[in-house]
């Protein structure tokens, strides 16, 4: 699995021009997911993101999780992290999950962030959307569970 995390000042996700989610301070999550990912794979990538202390404390510090912030998920299904550009100038997608396999593991990740006590809004997966974001910071983490 692989995710790039970015802080966020508030972030939403429209499909067909209606908002299906949005939040306000909190962490923006592209997911992108493989064929041979594992729920157990899943639990580590959530337990790790939803852990980051990215938030400033009071001396300009990042010592602050996002419990501490009160802080909110959006986490939004892409496919193309796993696009392959190394051949010509189009890239091919053949890393990426096919539906059967990512989208369960797309629903335990949101899940497992849940279970964490965390509200988390989604985009729709293989859905057409259009994601906007107030980066905070700006604070982008690429973090992908072979290397974790």
């Amino acid at each position: 699995m692989r995710a790039v995390l970015t802080r966020v000042k508030s972030a939403s996700v429209r499909v067909d021009g209606q908002t299906i989610g949005q939040i306000g301070q909190g962490f923006m999550i592209l997911l992108g997911i493989t064929h041979d990912d594992t729920e157990a794979q899943a639990v580590k990538l959530a337990d790790k993101l939803v852990g980051l202390r990215i938030f400033e404390d009071e001396n300009g510090k990042m010592n602050r999780g996002l419990e501490t912030v009160d802080g909110q998920i959006l986490v939004i299904s892409q496919f193309t992290l796993y696009g392959n550009c190394k051949k010509g100038r189009r890239p091919e997608f053949l890393a990426a999950a096919r539906p059967e396999v990512a989208i369960p593991l797309y629903e335990k990740f949101v899940q497992l962030c849940r279970d964490k006590g965390f509200h988390v809004e989604t985009g729709e997966f293989g859905a057409d959307m259009e994601v906007e974001s107030v980066n905070d910071g700006p604070l982008t983490l690429i973090v992908d569970t072979d290397s974790l």
